[in-house]
């Protein structure tokens, strides 16, 4: 599963059939997650998209036209009246999820969510661990040149100097 990124958000969702491996855009992020959460039993293919097979040609071919980032297979379904946000760093260095509530608060951490559940009796049934925060990996090769990027390692932090060093 593969999502596809404008500057500062998915624009684009797309699974990749198990079949040809051709990339299939889906239509809306709940019928991604849907796809995403049963990756393991049900592997994505062409005949699952309404008028479409593995025949047709791709709906969208991996390039470095956009930045492209892969999920993490069979994570759970966004909660009902939730919508997962992920926002990229502008140094492409990561996409930070949230958790957008019914009432449009932005939740950033567990702690978040369970004090918003704690204060909304109406959301019953729904838990902090029913909420992922895993953050999808940037696919490298489809950042653009232009992007400065931070190196891997800090220049903040210390080196450990070991005694073949002295």
């Amino acid at each position: 599963m593969r999502s596809l990124l404008s500057t500062s958000s998915i624009d684009i969702h797309a699974a990749q059939c198990k079949n040809c491996t051709k990339w299939r855009v889906i239509d809306t992020q709940e019928a991604f997650e849907e796809i995403r959460c049963k990756a393991f039993e049900e592997p994505f293919h062409c005949s699952l998209k309404a008028n479409c097979s593995c025949d047709d040609p791709a709906d969208i071919e991996y390039d470095s036209s956009r930045t492209w980032v892969i999920d993490k297979p069979n994570l759970p379904k966004t909660p009902q009246g939730f919508r997962r946000s992920l926002v990229l760093r502008k140094d492409y260095s990561k996409l930070d999820p949230y958790y957008i509530s019914p009432t449009g608060k932005r939740l950033r951490t567990r702690n978040e969510i369970a004090a918003y559940l704690k204060d909304h009796p109406e959301c019953k049934g729904i838990a902090p661990t029913d909420f992922d925060f895993s953050s999808p990996k940037i696919m490298q090769d489809t950042i653009p040149e232009n992007v400065e990027q931070k190196d891997s390692v800090s220049t903040n932090k210390k080196s450990k100097i070991t005694k073949d060093d002295i």
